[in-house]
């Protein structure tokens, strides 16, 4: 009797290991915190601007000098730079190929005080080839030319690593950013009181919904209502003795499932392509740059034979309908599409109606 009553606990055992493996290979729905998809009023980013010089290149800096005169921007520019340390040079003595003139951008924001970093992004705006191991002179940000400078950026660039060569290593390479490079150097102005409302990053009524019914679940039912795709009315209970504060950082932790967004997002600066959701491409054609795309139809190939097919004709791509963008993609990329071809490529299925997704190219 105890060995069937032993065997017996060994099945259910078996069986309750089973359900477990079976219940986690099930794909769970993202969860994310409330902080995540909204934003508080008053929160908006400050932008910053400056204009500066990033040194120490390897001879790939700015070319055009301006003309016989030798009076460039960037020659102006350092020029002044060393007027500060009282160093006269002529400007015909100087030929700054180790320097370029670049603009520095970056967002602070609104609650950040004198002293705290933030990271800034730096742009040659000269004919700088490269700001590879180069270093920004320290430079002013304004959130306008007429106003004081409100920070400062300094430090060595970080450049994006480059595979290729010609036109796209210069688009690559002429940009770069310095984590933690800029400093706040004076308090904004006061932030406003705190008010019981959130502002969706991303309208959208689902999620809206959503947000409100986990806080009503966690406060009360009077405890949320949607205004509008894009904003949700909070109501501070009594429970929590008046504390906002105290309340929104409490809603913040709280976790919805965010609605799946419909998007495509192609980068021209790489290729790079990054799909959300589960999307499917209808029946079409289209055909760009010779280049000649076919989804659905007669005879389509499998999506497994987009190699093979464009080892038979290079230049045209033939897939099953209701196939998947990767699979598009990775035939695309295996008929030598760039990725501006790409997007227009995309933009056209969607403009026909075979692809439902909204199609950023960045």
């Amino acid at each position: 009797m105890s060995r069937a009553l032993s065997l017996r606990s060994v099945s259910a055992l078996l069986l309750m290991s089973l359900a477990g493996l079976a219940a986690g290979a099930l794909p769970a729905q993202a969860q994310q915190r409330i902080s995540d998809l909204t934003l508080h009023p008053g929160s908006t980013p400050r932008r910053i601007v400056g204009y500066g010089l990033v040194v120490g290149l390897d001879g790939t800096g700015d070319r055009s000098f301006g003309g016989g005169l030798n009076n460039g921007a960037t020659v102006r520019s350092v020029l002044n730079v060393l007027r500060r340390f009282n160093v006269e040079v002529p400007p015909n003595q100087l030929r700054p190929r180790d320097v370029a003139a670049v603009l520095v951008t970056a967002e602070v924001s609104p609650y950040l005080r004198a002293g705290g970093r933030f990271d800034v992004q730096v742009s040659a705006v000269g004919d700088a080839t490269s700001l590879r191991g180069g270093v920004l002179w320290t430079t002013p940000l304004v959130t306008s030319p007429e106003e004081p400078a409100l920070a400062s950026a300094q430090g060595p660039l970080t450049v994006a690593r480059d595979d290729g060569s010609g036109y796209r290593t210069y688009r690559t390479n002429n940009s770069g950013r310095i984590p933690d490079g800029g400093v706040l150097e004076v308090d904004g102005a006061p932030p406003l009181a705190p008010e019981t409302r959130l502002l969706l990053r991303e309208p959208d009524l689902r999620t809206a919904t959503r947000i409100v019914a986990a806080v009503k679940a966690a406060f009360g039912d009077s405890a949320a209502r949607v205004d509008d795709p894009g904003a949700v009315t909070l109501a501070v209970p009594a429970a929590s003795g008046g504390d906002v504060l105290g309340f929104l950082a409490a809603v913040d932790t709280l976790s919805v499932r965010a609605g799946e967004v419909a998007r495509i997002v192609i980068s021209g600066r790489d290729g790079t392509l990054a799909a959300g959701g589960d999307i499917r491409i209808g029946a079409a054609i289209v055909s760009h740059h010779g280049i000649t795309l076919q989804i659905g139809g007669k005879n389509p190939a499998p999506a497994s034979a987009a190699a093979g097919a464009a080892a038979v004709d290079p230049k045209l791509v033939s897939l099953g309908g209701g196939t998947s963008v990767e699979d598009v993609a990775a035939a695309l990329h295996a008929a030598g599409a760039e990725s501006a071809e790409m997007a227009v490529i995309f933009e056209a299925l969607r403009a026909s109606g075979a692809l439902h997704a909204e199609v950023v190219v960045r």
